[in-house]
Formats: C-alpha cells, structure tokens, sequence
C-alpha cells in the first residue's frame, strides 16, 4: 500500500494566523508528549512513524507549501508536487500518474489517501492499514473510511450505507449514497440510518483510477499530467469520482476524529488560554487568545471569545461567529507578514510604496547551521544589518565573516546567499520598483554546493 497525505488549500478559517502563506496544518498550537508546540502535520506524521506508516507515505502538495514541510519534517519526506492549486481530483489523479510511472508500481497497488491534517488518536492509523485488506475482500473500486457520528453535525458530509449492510460491527459495509452537509434536521435524519461523518479518506487499486483517467482522455505518466495540469477540472475527488462510482464500500470507525478547522474546534484541544504575549483575566469563560506579536493582549471580562493576532492581523470573535471570518478575509488582499521558510522565517516589519519606488523592512531569523539559497534579484537591492548571531555571507564569489552591527550593501544582480553559524537576526532592507518574493533567481539551494563551485573556504 501507499499513502498519500493531501497538503493544500490556506485553512482561512483560522485567520490571521493561518493565510495562502501560512496554511492551517502548519500552525504550531497542538502540544505532543514532550510539552512542546507542534503543528499538525508535525503530528501527523508523528503518528505515522509510530504507526510504521512513514515509510510508504507521500505528501502531495504545491511548490509554495514545500519550504514549510520541508522546515516542518526535514528534506527527506517525499513530496508530490502539483504544478498549481487546483482541487483534491487533479491532486490525486496526479499521485496516481506519479505510482503509475515515475515510481514504477504495480497496478494492483492499493493507493489511500487522505487529508495531511486530521487530529486522531492512533487506533485511526489501524483502520488506515486495514483499508487494503478491505479493498481485496470487498472487491470493492473504493474504499472510504466512516466516523461513527458523536453529534448531529451540519459540518461534515455524510455517507449513508445500504440498508441490508448497516451493521456497524462489520469490518465494511456497501455504501447506498452521499449527503453533503445537512441541515441539523436531516443530520438527526442520517444518523437514525446509520450515516456515518466522510472523513475524506478514500483507497482503491491503482488501476481503477489509471483506468478512468484513460476513459477520460488524461494523460496517465507522470510528466505528461504536468505539462496538462491546469486543463483538469478544478473539482474535488468525492464529486468527481466518489459520488459517481460503483460499488463502494466504507469501514466504520467508532473513535476520536476531528476536523480542527476552525477557532471553535481547535480551541477545544489546546492545554491553555493564552499563548503569547497577553493575560485573560480569571472570569473569562471558553475565552482563548492566541498572540504572536510582541505586544501584549489583555482580555477582561469576556467569555466565549478567540484573540487572535499576527502580523497579518488581529481576530476578536465569538466562538460560534468565529467560521465566518473566511467570509471577510477573501476581501482582503495584501502581502503575507510573515513566513516560515527551510532556513526559519521573516517577519514584515513596514511595507511603504510611492509612484516609484517601494521599500519593504523585514526581520530574518535564520537558525543556525541553516542557509538562505545562493541567489539574485532583478528588481530589487538590499541593505542587510546583523542585529544577533554570526554567520558567513557570500556575495558575487567572495566569502565574508559577519557578526552583530556589520551592514551589507547588496545591488540590483548582485548574487548573494547567507549561512547562520549561530542563530542568526538580520534587518533587511528592500528598495526596488516591484518587491515581490517571486523576484528570486536561486543558483544554489545547498551552501556546501555553492562554495565548491567557487572554491570558497
């Protein structure tokens, strides 16, 4: 078998602190069992290893998402690449083509795939295993994995099994059709039938999938998709294949499952109130702040509440209000504040614009023994100040030691790249007639690669 972890989308909901730059699973505010902060897919594939998952396991995600995994999980983890964000059906018809051709599997390998940020406990990736036996007893072309309802939801989607196979002590059972997000009334409904939550994981032999990607005229190797991938419908897999396939099956799941992609729900599982900055006094009920800014929040007599703030904006919301914020936030359109890179992450400090020119204040932390990619830009100079830590800096062929209070001048073209030796704090400067962070040209990702090229020691 082979799994694949689905890693796209902004996760908006969680505003500010989640954005396109900075996607929900990659927010650190889940505690693991050494007390420290860890994102979603930290734990995800924390729960993979000890699950002895890891191993078979691919994450499919776009070019902007792989510093983060990359910072996250380290380089080795295999990545999927998808040419642009489309929807979860071009995502793993392009895993598909990938098994198909350039890792060379059989057709009868059992593919499954599901979201990159579920919270679970670990009985979960028991079922995960247990979907391969599942498609070879069944016979059936899909396989879904069910959560035995808690409540009557209207947030999840449903599926509803055949009536003559509702007994949910069998390992699977048929599946006689589909409800998307019900109205309370009908979920009471479902649940009455047995419906169980979809959690969007799906499993079915490579073939079937390489097979109706032929009946529809897609190309099935690897490359080829690439080159033709903004041409596939931007629809999800359940719409595309899922609701429209036969004999599927589904295997119930009576366990802990969530979908922490809103304040509401992730609130729920975080061991504190305030994270940051701030102080909530002691008659606040349910109320959560969440500040990564260097000032400090403080929150008096509210109950029901998320803070959240970012620099990318502050969130003051009721709990139950709090999924509408991906409403308001399509409206705003700027520059992310802040991201995490491979090397660590920058802050945007001020941004100010004329006619022009524009000139963009960033704070750097790069940790130590990491590297920013030997590169250049086409639009922009830079003055960098080392304001924390030591490191080494080349620029045009030459090797610099640098350390606290040194100040580089970096013009248009120059090529220039940075190691931290300790961890290192740098003031950047931008000044430029366009300053956006497409406006990269990397030569070298590697530093050791760099310096052997130019015999730098």
């Amino acid at each position: 078998m082979k799994l694949v972890l689905l890693s796209g989308g902004s996760g908006k909901r969680l505003w500010p602190l989640s954005s396109d730059a900075r996607p929900k699973q990659f927010i650190k505010r889940l505690k693991n069992g050494s007390d420290q902060w860890e994102s979603m897919l930290q734990r995800v594939w924390r729960q993979l290893e000890r699950n002895d998952l890891s191993e078979i396991t691919y994450i499919s995600t776009g070019e902007a998402q792989v510093e983060l995994i990359h910072s996250q999980l380290g380089q080795q983890v295999p990545l999927i690449i998808e040419p642009e964000r489309r929807d979860t059906f071009p995502a793993i018809a392009l895993a598909a083509s990938y098994f198909n051709s350039a890792d060379g599997d059989d057709l009868d390998e059992v593919i499954t795939v599901m979201p990159v940020d579920p919270y679970v406990e670990d009985q979960f990736f028991d079922k995960i295993k247990g979907l391969e036996d599942v498609i070879h007893d069944s016979d059936a072309n899909l396989a879904l994995i069910g959560v035995m309802p808690t409540d009557p939801s209207t947030k999840y989607g449903y599926i509803v099994p055949s009536r003559e196979t509702s007994d949910r002590n069998q390992p699977f059972v048929n599946v006689d059709c589909f409800k998307e997000k019900p109205s309370k009334q009908e979920a009471k409904l479902l649940i009455r039938q047995h419906a169980l939550w979809n959690c969007g994981v799906f499993s079915f032999r490579l073939r079937y999938l390489i097979q109706l990607m032929e009946d529809r005229g897609l190309p099935t190797q690897y490359d080829d998709l690439k080159r033709e991938y903004q041409q596939l419908p931007t629809t999800s897999f359940d719409y595309e294949v899922v609701e429209k396939a036969e004999r599927v099956v589904v295997a119930p799941y009576c366990g802990l499952w969530k979908d922490l992609g809103t304040w509401n729900a992730l609130t729920e599982d975080m061991q504190t109130n305030l994270i940051g900055n701030g102080l909530v006094s002691e008659e606040c009920a349910n109320t959560h702040v969440m500040n990564d800014l260097d000032i400090p929040i403080t929150v008096l007599g509210v109950s029901n509440v998320v803070v959240a703030a970012s620099p990318d904006g502050i969130l003051v919301s009721d709990k139950l209000a709090s999924h509408r914020v991906k409403e308001l936030v399509e409206r705003l359109e700027r520059r992310p504040m802040f991201e995490e890179r491979r090397w660590g992450w920058y802050r945007v400090l001020d941004y100010k614009t004329t006619t022009e020119r524009e000139v963009l204040t960033k704070r750097l932390c790069i940790h130590a023994g990491k590297n920013i990619s030997y590169q250049y830009h086409q639009m922009r100079s830079e003055v960098w100040t080392i304001v924390a830590g030591t490191g080494e800096v080349a620029l045009d062929g030459h090797l610099y030691q640098v350390k606290p209070g040194d100040v580089l001048q970096i013009p248009v073209g120059a090529k220039h790249g940075v190691k931290a030796i300790t961890e290192l704090e740098v003031i950047e400067v931008q000044l430029g007639t366009k300053l956006v962070e497409e406006d990269i040209v990397r030569l070298y990702l590697s530093w050791e690669e760099m310096k052997n090229a130019f015999e730098l020691y």
